[in-house]
């Protein structure tokens, strides 16, 4: 989800298909709306001088999609020889199925539930695909099955939902944790200063640049959503509907459902450590 807070910087805008970096290519998929932003950016990745791909998130069941993404890997002299899932929701994954039937590619997930083969994903694992190295990193919060991609040969990360390129993501409460959240996103920035991960490919909105101001300004955001939802609790606001509307008063309405999931997130964190 977005709200109010968008990001630092300048990012570079990408809201069509195209390159983004040496090795991603984006085909944006048409499902525009306040949850998804301009879509949903489905990304498939190669080595410059190799005739395979990988896709990652096919995106929502929508044929016309499905079959772009196939159509824009053989104008650039590709195949699609593997589909990998950041998480599973529809907007991410529902498409999985019927793309690997196109491409007749297994589906690589964490979940067991979105896998179509043998092989998963997990911890250390490193997926190599016609010379392209894609390193896995776990990062749970936004959803318990959320995976990031490291992609070292562009300094990038690709981030599902955990970053988007424009304004902040939700805590899919219950599946998602704040602690693991949180956990994540300094995961995310040890990449940007160990590994000298520069650029974040996300699940929506543009590329962003500076990667790691982009971690540091969605750390600081929920520190300071965290304090406000403290200092709501203790002005009397106790239920998370009422916290939504103390703490997101400025913020579209139609985005109050997926802020109600966060707070109830919040609400969790702060009983956890005894702060309330």
């Amino acid at each position: 989800m977005t709200d109010a807070a968008s990001l630092p910087g300048r990012p570079r805008g990408l809201v069509t298909s195209g390159a983004a970096t040496a090795r991603a290519v984006n085909v944006l998929a048409p499902n525009p709306s306040a949850m998804t932003l301009d879509g949903t950016n489905t990304w498939l990745l190669s080595e410059p001088d190799a005739d395979l791909a990988v896709v990652v998130d096919p995106g929502p069941l929508d044929e016309g999609h499905l079959r772009h993404v196939v159509d824009t890997a053989e104008k650039l002299g590709k195949r699609v020889a593997l589909t990998l899932l950041t998480h599973g929701h529809p907007d991410h994954a529902e498409g999985a199925g019927r793309f690997a039937e196109l491409t007749g590619t297994a589906v690589r997930a964490l979940d067991p539930a979105l896998r179509l083969g043998d092989e998963g994903l997990g911890e250390g694992d490193v997926v190599t695909v016609g010379g392209l190295e894609l390193r896995v990193v776990p990062t749970p919060g936004h959803t318990s099955d959320s995976l990031s991609f490291h992609l070292p040969a562009d300094r990038a990360v690709l981030t599902g939902d955990t970053i988007l390129g424009r304004g902040t993501t939700m805590v899919a409460h219950p599946d998602g944790r704040l602690g693991a959240y949180l956990d994540s996103l300094r995961r995310l920035r040890s990449l940007t200063v160990d590994d000298g991960v520069r650029t974040v490919l996300p699940g929506h909105g543009p590329v962003l640049e500076d990667a790691q101001g982009a971690v540091d300004f969605y750390l600081a955001h929920r520190t300071s959503r965290l304090a406000q939802v403290e200092a709501a609790v203790l002005a009397g606001h106790r239920t998370a509907p009422e916290v939504v509307a103390h703490v997101y008063a400025d913020v579209d309405r139609s985005l109050w459902p997926a802020a109600e999931l966060s707070v109830r997130a919040q609400l969790e964190y702060l009983r956890e450590r005894g702060a309330l």
